[in-house]
C-alpha cells in the first residue's frame, strides 16, 4: 500500500515545517493543497526532500461551473496554474473539485451541469498537454455542491475515459456503504472519517466508516494508487497512521 498525507492538516505551518514533520514520521507521499496560504510553492524547498508529491487544486473562491463567465474563467486559470506547477515539479497527479451551484443558480441546473462538464474537459485538455493527470473528486452532502452522487460522476468520467479520486468521507455523508465504494475508475483515494452527519475529516477510526472493508476491496483488485490521509491536524495524522497499522 502507498500511504500518504495531505497538507490540509498543516496548511497553517510553513511549507518547510510541514515537510519536516512528514519526513520525520517516515511519510513518503504528500498531497500539497495548492491554496492560500500555499498558492506559491517553493520548488527549491519541495525538491530538497525525498518525498513524492501530488497536488490538490485550489477550492477557495473557485467555481468552474459559475454562470458568470469571468468567475468561471478565473477559476479555470487558477486550476491550470496547479497543473503548471505539477509539470514543473514532475508531478503526475492533480485532484480537482467539480463546480458549485450558487443560490440563484438553482434555477439553471441544466446550464450549470453543461458548464461543469465543459470546464472539466478543458482541464483535462490542459493537463494532457502538460503530461499531467486530472483526478475528479466526489463531493460531500453540502448544499450547492455538484457530483455528490458518485454514479453521476462515474458516468461522466467513464464516457470520457477520465480518472476519479474517491473521498470516502464525502461518500459517507451521502450514505454510501463500504460495499458500494469499489469502482475500477478510482485511481486515487482520500481517507478520512466521519459519522455521516458532516464532512468532518476525523482521524481514521473515529467515525463510523468501515475503512478496513473499503481498503480490502481495493487491495484485492490490485489498486496501485495512493491512499492519502486527509484530516484536520497532525495528531489526527498520527492516529490515522496507527489505525492503518492495526488493519
Amino acid at each position: 500500500m502507498k500511504i500518504g498525507v495531505s497538507t490540509l492538516a498543516t496548511y497553517k505551518d510553513s511549507l518547510k515545517d510541514s515537510l519536516d514533520f512528514f519526513e520525520e514520521n517516515k511519510i513518503e507521499y504528500v498531497e500539497l493543497d495548492h491554496d492560500y496560504p500555499s498558492r506559491i510553492l517553493d520548488t527549491d524547498i519541495l525538491n530538497s526532500y525525498n518525498l513524492k508529491y501530488s497536488i490538490h487544486a485550489p477550492i477557495t473562491d473557485i467555481n468552474i461551473a459559475s454562470l458568470n463567465p469571468s468567475i468561471r474563467n478565473s477559476s479555470l486559470k487558477e486550476i491550470f496554474y496547479s497543473f503548471e506547477m505539477a509539470n514543473e515539479l514532475d508531478i503526475d497527479t492533480v485532484v480537482v473539485h467539480p463546480g458549485i451551484v450558487s443560490y440563484l443558480g438553482r434555477n439553471f441546473l441544466d446550464k450549470i451541469d453543461e458548464l461543469n462538464k465543459e470546464s472539466m474537459m478543458e482541464i483535462v485538455e490542459f493537463a494532457d498537454d502538460l503530461g499531467v493527470t486530472a483526478f475528479f473528486e466526489n463531493m460531500p452532502d453540502i448544499e450547492g455542491f455538484t457530483y455528490k452522487k458518485i454514479d453521476q460522476l462515474i458516468e461522466f468520467l467513464r464516457e470520457n475515459d477520465l480518472k476519479m479520486c474517491l473521498d470516502i468521507g464525502h461518500a459517507n455523508t451521502m450514505n454510501y456503504s463500504s460495499s458500494e465504494l469499489y469502482f475500477s475508475i478510482v485511481k486515487h483515494i482520500h481517507l478520512n472519517d466521519n459519522n455521516g452527519d458532516g464532512d468532518t475529516h476525523l482521524a481514521l477510526g473515529e467515525g463510523n466508516i468501515n475503512i478496513k472493508s473499503i481498503i480490502n476491496q481495493y487491495e484485492s483488485n490490485n489498486y496501485d494508487g495512493i491512499y492519502i490521509i486527509e484530516v484536520n491536524n497532525k495528531e489526527s495524522i498520527l492516529k490515522s497512521l496507527e489505525y492503518l497499522k492495526t488493519l
